[in-house]
């Protein structure tokens, strides 16, 4: 869309074409910024004069939004990329936490793991505290093991 004059344009939009005035800009040319039938943005390219594009201007105008489309997506999926590793180093971090806390019950009430595990999530339910946060506790020695209560064990 090119707006060759944004003065004429105030009661379109009065916010924005007052606010590009002020800033010394007289007209824009706004390129939308697609995939496929996506609109991610638009590229805005303002002038301080008049703006005269040439069929050749608009082409290579959308070719700049084509290009900055491709950055801004590539980013996106960077982010969901480092986004979604995050996640899932912090879920095998917790599960190692929790096995590990599970073997210190089952050693210290002479249980199975799994039973181990079933006094783990009980408590941290009984509790509303996350598993990883009481595995954490039992590891670092915070939490005495015999707070536990795991029937049928030695205690």
């Amino acid at each position: 869309m090119i707006c060759p004059a944004l003065g004429d344009e105030l009661d379109r939009w009065p916010t924005f074409a007052a606010s590009a005035i002020d800033a010394g800009f007289t007209s824009v040319l706004a390129v939308p910024m697609r995939l496929r039938e996506q609109t991610i943005g638009g590229l805005n390219l303002f002038n301080a004069g008049p703006l005269i594009l040439s069929a050749d201007d608009q082409r290579l105008a959308q070719a700049l939004a084509d290009v900055a489309t491709v950055g801004v997506l590539q980013q996106r999926s960077a982010h969901r990329t480092f986004l979604l590793a995050e996640q899932l180093q912090r879920a095998l971090s917790s599960r190692v936490l929790v096995e590990q806390a599970k073997g210190v019950l089952a050693e210290r009430h002479a249980v199975s793991v799994d039973r181990a595990f079933d006094a783990l999530r009980r408590y941290a339910r009984n509790n509303n505290l996350k598993l990883a946060d009481v595995s954490q506790v039992v590891l670092r020695g915070e939490m005495d093991p015999a707070a536990f209560t795991i029937p049928g064990s030695r205690d």
